[in-house]
């Protein structure tokens, strides 16, 4: 059996002490992080600098002996690879072209163009496959296609999503042509991820909760399962992780809907409720509020032995119920972790 240990709780076993990564672990909230983003220049030129995003990419394991790294890039790459205008503008967030007509659609290139635009990715990850310590897991990752689309139908984030909300009841075809689009394009970039040497995937559905009814089903969960399934063809045995975060009760089930051998919770479910509920089905990934890296104290230790409590008769591995804030302390990192690791 692997001797790595998320390798082993995403294969379905319980561990007498949880690995841990975080979300977000490379990032503001790491002097080493503010530094080297600095010398990229801008965060687009981070993303595409092998080895500068390679190097982020390391600093927390540095630092904190994390079990798993995950690649350094963003989910809105892939719209750009498309063939989308794409900037981040400081204190205000990603702004896009948008692709809100069968005209904007037609514009974007082939899926199997995006790999002229994100070859530099793959490059990152080879790195990173050579440069990790024998014991630590290689994650890849994408943003999965409802998510995505909500970014490139709007042109920037937003609150509620909708925009992309709107279109879906205007123009279902062409909306449904997006998430298409985008499906064909998650599965050869991750794929591609995995040819590097990624070891694990990670699905990112960071605004699944906003869907509602059967449209939970039809653009959350089944584009999951179609790239989840897509992948384990190309690649068997690959674990892949799915995130349909805000998803409360609809959590449950979520296993055998995405075909995922791991599902991410954030904190809006109890992990009471969860280790009842989903992990029964599988490995479960969480979920710590991220708030408690901020304020640390007697709270932070408490829920964090909370978290490992409930989930520790069943596969789990410890992560944050969201990504790390830039305010987070690292003292409190280090607290979170030397508490999970004494038990």
């Amino acid at each position: 059996m692997t001797r790595k240990t998320i390798l082993r709780a995403l294969a379905g076993e319980a561990l007498p002490t949880p690995p841990i990564w975080m979300m977000r672990q490379a990032g503001r909230y790491l002097p080493e992080y503010r530094a080297t983003r600095e010398r990229a220049g801008s965060f687009l030129d981070l993303c595409y600098n092998p080895d500068l995003a390679a190097e982020v990419t390391l600093q927390p394991i540095r630092r904190f002996g994390f079990d798993a790294a995950i690649l350094f890039a963003d989910i809105l790459l892939v719209p750009q690879a498309l063939g989308l205008d794409l900037a981040f503008e400081t204190g205000e967030g990603p702004r896009l072209s948008t692709i809100t007509t069968e005209a904007d659609l037609a514009r974007l290139r082939p899926v199997d163009a995006i790999h002229d635009t994100l070859s530099p990715v793959y490059e990152t990850v080879r790195i990173l496959a050579g440069a990790l310590p024998k014991e630590t897991t290689l994650i890849g990752f994408a943003g999965a296609p409802w998510t995505v689309a909500t970014y490139m139908i709007a042109g920037r984030g937003t609150p509620d999503q909708g925009p992309a909300h709107a279109l879906k009841a205007a123009n279902r075809p062409l909306f449904e042509a997006i998430l298409d689009r985008l499906t064909e394009a998650t599965i050869l970039y991750l794929s591609k991820q995995v040819e590097a040497g990624a070891e694990v995937v990670k699905l990112f559905d960071s605004w699944a909760g906003s869907l509602q009814g059967e449209d939970f089903a039809a653009y959350a969960l089944a584009p999951a399962a179609r790239i989840t399934r897509a992948l384990k063809e190309r690649h068997p045995g690959l674990p892949v992780i799915a995130f349909p975060r805000g998803a409360g009760p609809r959590y449950e089930g979520a296993h055998a809907a995405t075909g995922a051998d791991c599902i991410a919770l954030d904190d809006g479910v109890t992990p009471e409720w969860a280790a009842e509920h989903v992990q029964p089905a599988g490995c479960v990934q969480g979920n710590l509020a991220s708030p408690h890296l901020v304020t640390g104290g007697a709270a932070l230790i408490e829920e964090t032995r909370r978290v490992v409590r409930a989930f520790a008769n069943g596969p789990h591995i410890f992560n944050l119920g969201h990504g790390i804030t830039p305010d987070a302390s690292i003292d409190n990192v280090h607290r979170m972790i030397d508490t999970v690791r004494e038990g």
